[in-house]
């Protein structure tokens, strides 16, 4: 046998059992008193004359079992002063409570006992072995000792190949699954989850499809344990059809498997298809658990999507699942992205345990409902609580409610507590100065931390310019963008933009032509309302609904409303992401959020809320018109688009008409 590495040497010139009892460095504890039928036990065996293994096995597989390792090992001593020898049994639990106990040099006297009481080549002492060293000190003293083991099994060779992947080391995990593939040796169940687990780290479609077919021929394809663990390997390896064909295969699913397939296409932005699954596990009467509810509640974190949310929850109630922060975390999170702050807030407010997490969602969700200043009272709220520890997200999350109430002076001094800023937190600052009009303070703040030419910040700065009509200085910023992003057909829209406002219209075609040769495609705005489960989507100047002539005559009639009641001049669109002149060749009322807005109003009953979505930013004009039409109506409606959303009530937004 070759010999151990120096890190390892056991003591092997041990008293001969025949001659006096072991003995051996007692561990640095005492044994650990319980008061029940533990201890009656352990009288019993004090009291037998000459107790054989088996009974003091049984006394440290207790210990064991009630997670009380150390006095598994006290036990081990005592058995040792009283001179009795141990067997095969014995070992291996005492291997393990060394491990538990992270006592690597009581482990290594026990792999003396091993060699020392003829046991070194047993299994089970072996992969005791492989676990203590691969846990406590490294992972190649592990495989040493498989290396040097007289005999192996495809246990010992799993267990080294998990050591493997707990050392971040996928690659050479899969090695010793192909190296059992090579020896022929058995391939059980785990040691088939182990591969798929590796395949999942290694990002190998090939290897995991190379897996699969091994458990094929081992039959072992739909045990339950093994099919949940390829399913979940081929999601992480962006093969979501493939999970799902095994999914819709597997003769009996559990929990697990409804979560995992859940997730995947959550993962995969197949928010409808999970929400399906989740309404078909229900179905077949499996009960969800606080995992699945996290891992669906994402699919219903959209506008259209709130009543299965609210459905969830409702749910939750009937069926007594477990409400503990993390769900209610998700809760949160889905109130606030799909528009509804006020739930957000019930559910913030009823919490009894609320963490880092259950604050800097909320106050982020007042901040992206344009409520700065509530976030920014809950964040003095919460710095009362010593036990919470301020982290870089909720600095973030604090920094985003400055810049949307417009407090400089109350940003600049949280942004000096962050210890290492980063790059979003100094964004939010340019975004911060640049809202409030204080360019020169703003490039003095980029030019400081180098953060000139980052597309972010340039973003942040032509938003300010958008606001006070920086109409020089945003072209300036516009043409930069063009330079660091050439691929970013947005890019030239905004520019084209630009050009258009200025009725330079021969720049304007350069550009479209520009675009078209490069084989951009500029985004297009659409937006999208949802009505009695369905979701009903507008183009700008779109006639293709049903009712496309109720639709705009309601228009008209709130345009001509409007004037009469002395509408505002319509604001500059000259810095929109979307194709302002797309938008310019059709009346205001073609604008695809009027027409969503215009079909909610007709379609909903009177007082009710209007709920809409923009894939791209709000129009100015249409914002100053949503804006009259709620003090028309007397309605609130809510428009939620990449950046905020704006809650327009009785001729006022949330945004402060910053957005």
């Amino acid at each position: 046998m070759a010999a151990l590495p120096s890190s390892i040497h056991v003591h092997l010139l041990l008293p001969m059992y025949k001659d006096e009892p072991i003995s051996f460095n007692k561990p640095k504890f005492q044994y650990r008193p319980i008061v029940n039928k533990l201890d009656l036990a352990h009288k019993v065996v004090d009291e037998i004359p000459q107790p054989k293994a088996y009974a003091w096995n049984q006394l440290i597989q207790t210990h064991l079992s009630n997670n009380h390792p150390h006095n598994a090992l006290s036990v081990y001593h005592g058995m040792m002063l009283r001179g009795i020898r141990p067997d095969h049994h014995t070992l291996p639990r005492v291997l393990t409570a060394s491990r538990l106990c992270s006592n690597l040099a009581f482990g290594k006297q026990v792999h003396a006992h091993a060699f020392k009481f003829g046991f070194s080549s047993d299994l089970y002492v072996i992969t005791a072995l492989i676990e203590l060293y691969g846990r406590l000190h490294a992972v190649e003293t592990a495989k040493w000792v498989l290396d040097n083991a007289p005999t192996s099994n495809s246990v010992a060779r799993t267990i080294l190949a998990k050591l493997y992947l707990v050392d971040n080391k996928p690659h050479l995990a899969i090695e010793i699954f192909n190296q059992m593939l090579r020896l022929k040796a058995d391939i059980d169940p785990v040691a088939l989850v182990t591969a798929a687990g590796t395949c999942s780290l290694l990002k190998s479609l090939q290897q995991a499809r190379k897996v699969h077919q091994i458990a094929r021929e081992c039959g072992l394809e739909f045990h339950l344990l093994v099919s949940n663990s390829l399913m979940k390997m081929y999601i992480d390896c962006d093969s979501l059809e493939e999970a799902r064909s095994l999914f819709d295969a597997m003769p009996s699913r559990d929990l697990i498997s409804w979560t995992e397939m859940i997730q995947g296409h959550v993962k995969n932005g197949g928010y409808n298809e999970a929400l399906k699954l989740f309404r078909l596990m229900t179905k077949a009467r499996i009960k969800p658990d606080s995992l699945t509810v996290t891992s669906i509640l994402p699919a219903c974190a959209r506008v259209p999507a709130h009543k299965q949310g609210k459905e969830l929850h409702a749910y939750l109630f009937r069926n007594g699942i477990d409400m503990n922060p993390t769900v209610q975390n998700a809760f949160m999170d889905m109130y606030v992205k799909s528009g509804f702050i006020e739930l957000a807030s019930n559910v913030f407010t009823s919490m009894v345990e609320r963490d880092i997490i259950s604050w800097t969602i909320m106050i982020s969700g007042y901040s992206l409902h344009g409520q700065g200043a509530q976030g920014l009272g809950l964040f003095l709220e919460m710095e009362q609580d010593s036990s919470l520890e301020i982290d870089e997200f909720t600095y973030a999350a604090v920094l985003h409610a400055c810049v949307t109430a417009c407090r400089v002076d109350v940003g600049m001094s949280y942004f000096d507590r962050i210890k290492a800023p980063t790059v979003t937190h100094c964004v939010l600052m340019v975004a911060l100065l640049a809202r409030a009009g204080l360019f020169n303070d703003a490039r003095t703040f980029i030019k400081e931390h180098q953060i000139e030419n980052r597309v972010e910040v340039l973003r942040a700065l032509l938003d300010g310019c958008r606001i006070h009509q920086q109409v020089t200085m945003g072209k300036r910023i516009v043409e930069q963008l063009c330079e660091l992003e050439p691929l970013n057909a947005e890019n030239y829209v905004l520019l084209s933009n630009w050009y258009a406002e200025n009725a330079k219209w021969d720049m304007v075609d350069k550009l479209k032509t520009t675009i078209k040769d490069m084989g951009l495609k500029p985004k297009r705005a659409y937006s999208w309302i949802e009505f009695r489960n369905k979701v009903h989507v507008f183009g700008t100047g779109d006639v293709s609904h049903p009712r496309s002539e109720m639709i705009h005559w309601k228009l008209q009639h709130l345009m001509k409303k409007m004037e009469e009641e002395g509408g505002g001049d319509r604001p500059s669109s000259i810095f929109s992401f979307h194709d302002v002149d797309e938008e310019r060749e059709c009346i205001l009322i073609g604008h695809c959020e009027m027409l969503a807005i215009s079909f909610g109003l007709i379609s909903t009953r009177e007082r009710a809320t209007v709920r809409v979505t923009k894939n791209l930013r709000v129009c100015g004009s249409c914002h100053d018109f949503t804006k009259a039409i709620s003090k028309i109506v007397q309605r609130e409606i809510i428009i939620k688009d990449p950046n905020c959303f704006h809650h327009f009530k009785n001729g006022h937004c949330s945004c402060g008409d910053l957005w």
